[in-house]
């Protein structure tokens, strides 16, 4: 079966994408900063590790896991993501540093580390955000969030440019509200019409099927706004 890494499975959509890859027999690798809402699953195909994608050594921690355990990797899903939730004027440097190191860089820094074992028929998904699409509509407070979404959408259709003749396929979701703990933190009491075990759902069948279809796209997954 498949190899499959996902980043942000501590909760909400990554938590239950790793549940339901492992449930249909994939070997996942769970990366979170906590990694023991994994780690209680006892899930014998689940293999948690505690990351911090902005961290070297973590990220150094991954790759021997993947060179030591697994021959390649078929699907990376770049699910993490920080969201700072302030007006712009209140929104210092350090708050754009901390949000980029995880939604842009981390995401940067992971594929390429991660590409080595990747090969002809394996898919990069990365989860960016509605806010991230030009000309969608904006929110006030999410200006370090959202433009970080923006800036892994080109991002992706820079990489499936460049790995076009490999045969690794780069594509990016761009979600709108799905009814989670961060959405929850960022927009106390609004109530999404999706959740997160629905949009795993989604995801996770993308992420297995989508390449035949797309490179180098971002698919906006969203029926409501925001």
């Amino acid at each position: 079966m498949k190899n499959i890494i996902i980043t942000g499975t501590s909760r909400g959509i990554g938590y239950e994408m790793a549940k339901q890859f492992a449930q249909d027999g994939y070997q996942v690798l769970a990366l979170s900063r906590n990694e023991k809402p994994i780690v209680a699953l006892r899930h014998q195909n689940i293999k948690a590790l505690s990351c911090d994608l902005s961290d070297p050594y973590d990220l150094a921690k991954v790759v021997d896991y993947v060179s030591q355990n697994w021959e390649k990797v078929d699907i990376l899903i770049n699910n993490a993501g920080k969201l700072i939730h302030k007006p712009f004027h209140e929104t210092t440097n350090q708050d754009f540093e901390e949000v980029y190191k995880v939604n842009v860089f981390g995401v940067a820094e992971t594929i390429r580390l991660i590409l080595p074992f990747m090969s002809s028929g394996s898919h990069v998904v990365t989860v960016s955000s509605m806010g991230g699409i030009q000309g969608s509509m904006k929110f006030a407070g999410l200006a370090a969030y959202s433009s970080s979404k923006g800036a892994v959408i080109t991002l992706n259709e820079l990489l499936a440019e460049e790995y076009k003749e490999s045969r690794i396929a780069f594509n990016v979701l761009a979600l709108g509200a799905v009814q989670t703990e961060m959405l929850e933190e960022a927009f106390p009491g609004y109530q999404a019409s999706i959740n997160a075990i629905e949009m795993a759902t989604y995801i996770k069948d993308f992420s297995l099927s989508g390449d035949k279809f797309y490179n180098g796209k971002v698919l906006q997954v969203s029926n409501s706004t925001p």
